[in-house]
């Protein structure tokens, strides 16, 4: 026997999991109050902290450039060219504003580091802009 400050038995504690369990299994939301669930964001919102870093297409620093890059590649992606750094870009779910910019780059480059290749990108944007 179990002495505690349970305020309820351990069969009507079973229970509840049980009646419980399809709720949280259903993905759905579990309050009742509609006005209690997050919002989602409209199409004419405003971006968030300026959005996604876009080389070429903004005038990103190089250091935003940088950090963006690193959030999604590892050391392990380097030395590489920009082929492989674009589809290592797609499988960590990088956003298409930062892919697509690696995918112009020319193909015969090799980058070393992620310095190099946010260097090679902010230099096509100066370019191209």
């Amino acid at each position: 026997m179990q002495r505690g400050s349970d305020r309820l038995s351990v069969h009507r504690d079973e229970e509840m999991k049980h009646e419980l369990q399809g709720l949280l299994r259903s993905g759905h939301p579990t309050r009742t109050e509609e006005w209690h669930d997050p919002e989602p964001t409209a199409d004419d919102d405003p971006e968030v902290a300026g959005g996604p870093i876009a080389p070429g297409r903004s005038a990103a620093p190089l250091s935003a450039v940088r950090t963006e890059l690193a959030r999604h590649l590892s050391r392990h992606s380097f030395p590489a060219g920009p082929r492989e750094l674009a589809g290592a870009l797609r499988r960590a779910y990088a956003p298409d504003t930062l892919v697509q910019p690696v995918e112009r780059l020319p193909r015969a480059a090799r980058y070393a580091t992620v310095q190099e290749l946010a260097e090679a990108l902010v230099r096509a944007g100066g370019d191209t802009g």
